[in-house]
């Protein structure tokens, strides 16, 4: 066995399988960053009877053109410059086949979604690694100077950041389309809660800008699987030489598109998300024994002076789960929670209430 394991790339062998930890089955699931809504029933009707129409006998289009010139419509962007994949981790891996290679280096800062850092190794290219200000910011200047040096294929942030839920300034993005060596890759996942504007903005200007997108988080739809890469036309024309044929269902796509024709259901989410958060952090504000990271996410760090693997178990023998984000070493004691259903927000305090009682 020990042969045939070794004929696996050493890069794949180093790595570690992505696993979110405390995957229990609890009342309260508010660990993962999801949408706490699910498609209203009516139309969730409607999508599966018409969807039950589709032969599923049938291949589905090697890439999802409906979707991608709905995209294309509803963004202002040019459908060539659009790219759709089965959700947008999936598509971290396109940005690796195109970008990273042995004797690559990717600038990214740190603590920062740990996939990217995965898949940048799985390439074999050297990640760089850039530590955040005392307040967990973007240390701006020193990822700048680091995304100039020769060599650099490309600087990856993401914005809002997953796990601190801080953005990076506009100007600062700007900057790095502007200076850096490569390209800047920037992960938007979170960008509906952004008060920061988009670097939307910058992609006619700049061709080595690359913005991605989910439809897991403000849409709802993690269960589907979908998130989108935007960029200069001629750069996703040569990444799509690189996407496998029939990566999107023909289920995801008729979902996106019934959901993308009702934009109104999307930000009556966002809004009320916006406001579980904004609750949340002013509650966590006025707790003298614990401190919380602002957030432009639908999610909030938070820390208190009990180890951050003990509140967690606590948390989830009172049936609501939170993340242990211990794993980052700059992140070391802090859980994060993700904004829920009234009922959810009420059964997370009601656990932290008892838990600081008890301390």
């Amino acid at each position: 066995m020990r042969s045939l394991i070794e004929l696996i790339r050493p890069e794949v062998r180093n790595e570690k399988p992505y696993i979110v930890a405390g995957a229990v089955e609890v009342e309260h699931k508010l660990n993962q960053n999801e949408c706490p809504f699910d498609i209203p029933p009516d139309l969730k009707k409607d999508i599966l009877e018409s969807f039950a129409k589709i032969p599923f006998n049938r291949y589905p289009p090697a890439q999802p053109h409906r979707l991608v010139k709905k995209l294309s419509e509803s963004l202002g962007h040019p459908a060539e410059g659009i790219l759709v994949g089965n959700g947008s981790n999936e598509l971290t891996h396109t940005l690796g086949l195109c970008l990273m290679s042995s004797g690559s280096d990717v600038v990214m800062p740190r603590p920062m979604f740990a996939l990217y850092e995965s898949v940048a190794r799985l390439y074999g290219a050297t990640v760089h690694g850039i530590a955040p200000l005392s307040d967990l910011s973007f240390d701006g200047d020193a990822i700048l100077k680091e995304s100039k040096r020769p060599g650099v294929s490309v600087t990856v942030v993401t914005s809002p950041n997953n796990p601190t839920g801080l953005s990076m300034s506009f100007d600062v993005i700007e900057r790095l389309c502007e200076e850096s060596a490569g390209f800047v890759v920037v992960d938007e996942a979170y960008h509906e809660f952004n008060l920061e504007k988009s670097a939307f903005e910058l992609l006619r200007s700049y061709p080595n800008l690359i913005i991605i997108r989910t439809l897991s988080k403000a849409f709802g739809l993690a269960g589907v699987r979908l998130g989108y890469m935007m960029g200069a036309p001629a750069v996703m024309q040569e990444f799509l030489k690189a996407r496998l044929p029939f990566m999107v269902d023909v289920f995801a796509e008729h979902v996106a598109l019934e959901l993308l024709k009702r934009p109104e259901i999307v930000e009556e989410r966002v809004r009320r998300m916006k406001t579980g958060i904004h609750e949340i952090t002013q509650a966590l504000d006025v707790m003298p024994d614990v401190e919380v990271v602002p957030s432009q996410a639908n999610f909030v760090l938070f820390r208190m002076s009990v180890p951050a693997d003990v509140l967690a178990s606590q948390f989830a023998k009172q049936g609501v789960l939170v993340r242990n984000m211990s794993g980052y070493p700059e992140l070391t004691g802090y859980l994060r929670v993700t904004t829920g259903t009234d009922d959810e927000n009420k059964a997370f305090f009601r656990a932290l209430d008892s838990l600081r009682s008890q301390l």
